[in-house]
């Protein structure tokens, strides 16, 4: 569930892309009606060709940002559930900024007279990816449509990348970006995508390491380890996918013996499991009588 701030902020970002487009759509109007009210397209045509191109580009630029942002708003305002969905509506968000830029770019050109089509031919594709250095581009785009077509991860996906776990919050044509539970955020090129591990596909397991003092009788305490995980069970529904279960002994501390447990959860709550686990064992054992040892020193002396 999103949280208020973050519904806010979405919605800022959609009402935000509507205004641009709105004011542009203003301005292309304006300089239109202006520029037909004193004649500028039909008076002085000798003197004033350029001026007309400029005065027509501009006025092509401010619509096709308008139409942008138009585009934007509308796939911005279906909230789906399905992270698949979500992936393709975010990769045509970006697809649409970078054709935009690409279509801004032929337009300025066009209208300081530069043949597209010649410059394209003169140089060639080939030419023109080694001349602007985009092989590096080219294996990013690439690698992403594999990414895409064989289903790897998508938003809302928790993955790990060399070390980083995080969520997939974007899927760009170029890169993506993955969010870890302290709101740090790691841009990585789809082409340094490698040994890519989805943590979303199956559940995760929260681990709970409990001590207790050594003066314990631990075959009695195990006896009544399992009527306390079904209590914990029951109070942390839906959160915990199954009941918690009991390892055993896991290390011989130097003041504590340590109890193992874990339990079946979503990835996504790999860390509230471990908490609520803790919490309840907390509580639990203090009702059978077994409390937390405080470190302990020996001291011997002659």
């Amino acid at each position: 569930m999103k949280s208020r701030s973050g519904r806010n902020k979405s919605g800022s970002k959609r009402f935000g892309a509507l205004a641009r487009a709105a004011i542009l759509a203003v301005i292309a109007a304006l300089i239109y009606f202006l520029g037909r009210h004193f004649g500028i397209f039909e008076e002085f045509p000798k003197l004033t060709i350029n001026l007309k191109a400029v005065l027509r580009g501009v006025l092509i630029l401010l619509a096709m940002f308008a139409a942008e942002g138009v585009i934007l708003f509308l796939l911005s305002l279906p909230n789906p559930k399905n992270n698949r969905v979500r992936t393709l509506i975010s990769l045509a968000k970006n697809i649409m900024r970078y054709a935009a830029i690409l279509a801004a770019i032929c337009i300025v050109l066009t209208i300081f007279n530069v043949d597209i089509v010649t410059i394209l031919a003169g140089l060639g594709i080939l030419a023109l990816i080694i001349g602007f250095g985009a092989e590096s581009l080219i294996a990013d785009i690439v690698t992403g449509m594999f990414i895409l077509i064989d289903n790897q991860y998508n938003i809302g996906d928790i993955i790990e990348v060399d070390g980083f776990r995080g969520t997939v919050t974007e899927i760009n044509v170029r890169s993506t970006v993955l969010t870890d539970v302290g709101g740090n955020v790691k841009i990585i090129n789809n082409s340094d995508m490698k040994n890519v591990l989805n943590r979303s596909d199956n559940a995760s397991k929260s681990v709970a390491d409990f001590p207790i003092p050594y003066e314990t009788d631990l075959a009695a305490l195990e006896a009544k380890i399992p009527e306390l995980l079904d209590t914990i069970f029951e109070n942390n529904q839906p959160l915990m996918l199954s009941k918690p279960e009991y390892l055993g002994v896991n290390v011989l501390d130097d003041s504590a013996v340590v109890l193992r447990f874990i339990v079946d959860v979503a990835e996504g709550d790999i860390y509230a499991g471990t908490r609520a686990l803790n919490h309840d064992l907390f509580i639990g054992m203090r009702k059978l009588g077994i409390e937390v040892p405080f470190p302990q020193l020996d001291l011997h002396q002659k």
